[in-house]
């Protein structure tokens, strides 16, 4: 049964005080500590994915509906209480904490993919959030990451995403660009979506390049020089007339349709 909690600063559910205090939990460096999941679908996404759940806190009503494994700490709130824990007013109802997975070898990676995302400098957790739901949805096997990205783990991407990041196979290439060699050795034809390429993104058959990795740069800079000059091919999606590009969101969506 669900233990009740009383006082907002209840030491049993410290993973969740003052989740509005920043973009990343006060003590801990950018990449660590548990990770924050809200919301009743990314929730059981969260406890039929095999990850190390350490609780969920939530008000009566969804907590009670949640088919929580045995051993699991669960505490339940009114919804004033719940508030006051996590520093602002949450909708969803329910939240819940768990271990950060561990990163596979980019080659354990490599050799379970067909189609990847690579990401370059993407700062905004949202975006990255989007892209992790749209890439589960239209066929991306995995994501990779450069060392600028922000935390794909943090709780607005997971949110955003709807639980996918959470078991989408995922790392971080400490080696940039360098790393892509290792992407292109193994099969992928590396893409790097950009405005101004000549390329037509359309023209890139799927059947002909079986193993494609879709490199994606941050809004207004784009993807750098160096990534730039380590693909194969520079593709753009083709646009109207004084249209210069889509939200990465958006455009890795559109992307990752064409190359399924």
């Amino acid at each position: 049964m669900p233990e009740t909690i009383t006082d907002p600063r209840d030491p049993r559910v410290a993973d969740f005080h003052d989740l509005h205090a920043g973009d990343r939990r006060p003590g801990t460096e950018r990449g660590t500590g548990p990770v924050v999941v809200e919301g009743v679908t990314a929730v059981e996404r969260l406890l039929g994915s095999g990850l190390r759940v350490r609780c969920v806190y939530g008000i009566p009503g969804r907590v009670g509906a949640l088919d929580v494994p045995a051993g699991v700490p669960v505490y339940e709130a009114d919804k004033w209480v719940l508030s006051e824990t996590i520093g602002f007013r949450l909708t969803r109802g329910v939240l819940a904490s768990c271990e950060r997975p561990v990163p596979p070898p980019l080659a354990h990676v490599l050799v379970g993919a067909n189609r990847i995302a690579v990401l370059e400098g993407l700062n905004d957790h949202e975006n990255i959030g989007s892209i992790g739901r749209s890439a589960w949805a239209l066929g991306i096997d995995a994501l990779l990451l450069d060392p600028t990205c922000a935390d794909p783990y943090y709780r607005r991407s997971v949110r955003v995403s709807m639980g996918h990041l959470l078991t989408t196979p995922l790392r971080v290439l400490t080696d940039w660009p360098g790393e892509l060699d290792q992407v292109r050795a193994a099969g992928f034809t590396t893409v790097a979506l950009t405005p101004g390429a000549d390329v037509d993104l359309r023209s890139l058959d799927p059947a002909e390049h079986p193993r494609t990795a879709l490199l994606l740069g941050a809004e207004g800079p784009g993807l750098s020089d160096a990534a730039l000059a380590a693909v194969d091919v520079r593709a753009r999606i083709p646009m109207r007339p004084g249209v210069d590009s889509l939200g990465v969101a958006a455009a890795a969506a559109v992307a990752f349709a064409q190359l399924r």
